[in-house]
């Protein structure tokens, strides 16, 4: 019996891969699965899984009318040479454009919304287009996904709706892949920054703290892994001469830094759901995170983590400041409690389960 198709819209191969491959998985027992994607990070792994891979070039930062539009045109050639028999979207520009195609191809889609993106900060023109592709795209979904309550509260006040909506916890998290690990003992204990090195990450927040606890001369190791963007490297770059900070690359396999790390930082700006802290705290490390939706979600204040004001990097500062004045053992409570929370909350089996819910009602 021939296997119906699944197509999957999305704008990173790493982040498919890494936060949604046991529903992938999950798909490819049913399915014949093709994945749409702007880069090859995690291609070959993909490849092999046995997804069919289609490199689809997305501008992920602005609006620009001719490169949406190419993307637009994209997807509907996509969906004609494919003809899938549901696709499910993720991210902005896949979940707009995406879900546009197949209203005018008339094929069944779910939509995962990741975040609101920093179009719904700025307000203005910018907003208003943006609320008015997401009306029209959303409107015929079989299902639209939220992370957080608040980005559903927000579509909701718009106007912006499909057929149905479903609450997620995040991505969830893969509690076997990130096992709990025992409290480190660093000589120096280590702050550990985990993403994008970009604006809206809070990497001035975190460059912030590590300047002012180098001042001090607190002795603790501010760690930084990720890709850069803006024009963060000139800034980072003497830093690092000094001592004050240490940048990694990306890392395919993060896990092991997660255990060595004392605490993981997530000063963003805005969040779907935050997976850098469902994976650090399933590691067993407490947080120290922006009090926003999508991250406010995945650690308790006071118990496996601290929140602090967004933007604001004398806030960031003092909450790690509250923290590394802590003892190891508090320290540890801490992040044996962030483990206990995913175990309750966020076990990614929950999703995959959901997924085919929704799937199966079509």
């Amino acid at each position: 019996m021939k296997k119906q198709r699944i197509l999957i819209l999305g704008n990173s191969a790493s982040g498919l891969y890494d936060f949604r491959n046991e529903l992938l998985l999950s798909f490819l027992e049913k399915y014949e699965v093709y994945v749409s994607l702007p880069d090859g990070d995690t291609i070959p792994e993909l490849s092999r899984e046995g997804c069919h891979v289609i490199q689809t070039p997305i501008d992920r930062r602005g609006m620009n009318p001719k490169r949406d539009g190419k993307l637009f045109f994209t997807y509907i050639k996509m969906l004609k040479d494919i003809r899938p028999d549901v696709v499910l979207t993720y991210t902005i520009k896949p979940n707009i454009y995406g879900a546009l195609a197949c209203r005018l191809r008339r094929i069944p889609y779910l939509v995962n919304i990741t975040g609101l993106g920093s179009a719904f900060e700025r307000g203005g023109m910018v907003q208003k287009l943006v609320v008015f592709l997401y009306k029209i795209a959303l409107k015929k979904a079989n299902c639209v996904f939220f992370q957080n309550a608040y980005n559903q509260s927000v579509f909701e006040r718009l106007g912006i709706k499909g057929k149905k909506t479903r609450r997620l916890p995040g991505s969830g998290v893969n509690l076997t892949r990130h096992t709990e690990e025992p409290y480190p003992e660093n000589e120096m204990p280590q702050c550990l920054f985990v993403g994008r090195i970009m604006k809206e990450k809070g990497i001035e927040e975190f460059l912030y703290a590590a300047e002012k606890f180098h001042e001090e001369k607190r002795g603790v190791r501010f760690r930084i892994i990720g890709k850069y963007e803006d024009a963060y490297e000139e800034v980072i770059k003497p830093l690092q001469e000094k001592g004050i900070v240490e940048v990694l690359p990306y890392q395919k396999i993060i896990h092991p830094f997660y255990a060595e790390a004392d605490v993981i930082a997530v000063p963003s700006y805005h969040e779907g759901m935050s997976n850098v802290i469902l994976e650090a705290s399933a590691t067993g490390r407490p947080i120290l995170a922006s009090a926003i939706p999508g991250c406010q979600e995945g650690f308790d204040e006071d118990i496996s983590g601290f929140g602090f004001a967004v933007r604001d990097k004398e806030a960031f500062y003092e909450a790690a400041d509250k923290f590394f004045s802590l003892s190891r053992e508090e320290r540890a409570r801490m992040g044996q409690a962030a483990r206990q929370k995913m175990e309750a909350e966020f076990d990614r089996n929950l999703i995959v389960g959901i997924y085919q819910e929704e799937l199966g009602l079509l």
